[in-house]
């Protein structure tokens, strides 16, 4: 299956919370979009790994998306290294997106910067002809996405592009809110983390709304680049 945009997150609720908007858009266009997830979460407070694994079965099928897999990385411990680069590269060969989305480039949850780096390294080297890999049996052909684009997520990080994504903010929440155990639940015994509370939920759309306000959208997704932007004339510049 040939997708036109791979989602990459270090976690299970990573691309629903950082553009999950975009991608039910991109889908509603008539675009194939898949998930990659690095771990499972397991280390996270609230919940387990079986639990964010049934929410992010039911996170995808709210978005649409045609394909969803976990690499089964070491939460809090993998690395950007050859083993992981490659398990990478696999996903890039199998599915030949054009466009690849991952972590943002810097953030608070130290899984976040790196798997930001692994999967940009990964998208380079996916390219060269001489890195053999092989799925189920059979030798891949090399290939590299034309973009690669960072979504934004604790911290707040200047975009270089955003993406109106007005008419899909009630997915995006949906999709968030599939992670029950994760976020915002007055009924819930858990410990209280920095993402279970309230202002948190609420701060999703009410980063979108100051996003979507400085372009004069009601809602946006932000993104940074790792090359200029190219254009075919000023009229595409909106």
């Amino acid at each position: 299956m040939k997708l036109d945009i791979l989602a990459f997150g270090a976690h299970p609720d990573d691309v629903e919370l950082g553009c999950s908007g975009t991608i039910a858009k991109e889908i509603s266009l008539g675009k194939k979009v898949g998930i990659i997830d690095l771990t499972r979460g397991e280390l996270g407070t609230r919940g387990t790994a079986q639990t964010r694994d049934e929410e992010a079965n039911d996170a995808a099928k709210i978005l649409g998306v045609s394909v969803r897999e976990n690499l089964n990385f070491r939460d809090g411990f993998f690395v950007n290294d050859e083993a992981h680069q490659l398990e990478i590269i696999k996903m890039i060969r199998k599915y030949q997106p054009e466009i690849v989305l991952c972590n943002a480039i810097s953030d608070r949850h130290i899984d976040h910067e790196k798997g930001s780096k692994l999967v940009s390294d990964a998208c380079f080297l996916s390219g060269l002809t001489k890195i053999e890999t092989e799925l189920n049996g059979e030798k891949q052909t090399h290939y590299r996405p034309k973009l690669v684009y960072h979504y934004i997520q604790w911290q707040t990080i200047e975009p270089d592009f955003v993406v109106d994504v007005s008419e899909f903010m009630d997915v995006k929440m949906k999709a968030v809110k599939a992670y029950a155990t994760q976020f915002y639940n007055p009924n819930s015994n858990e410990p209280n983390t920095p993402i279970t509370s309230k202002n948190f939920l609420d701060s999703i759309e009410y980063r979108a709304m100051d996003l979507g306000r400085l372009v004069g959208v009601e809602y946006a997704e932000g993104f940074t680049v790792e090359r200029h932007l190219t254009v075919n004339s000023l009229g595409d510049l909106k």
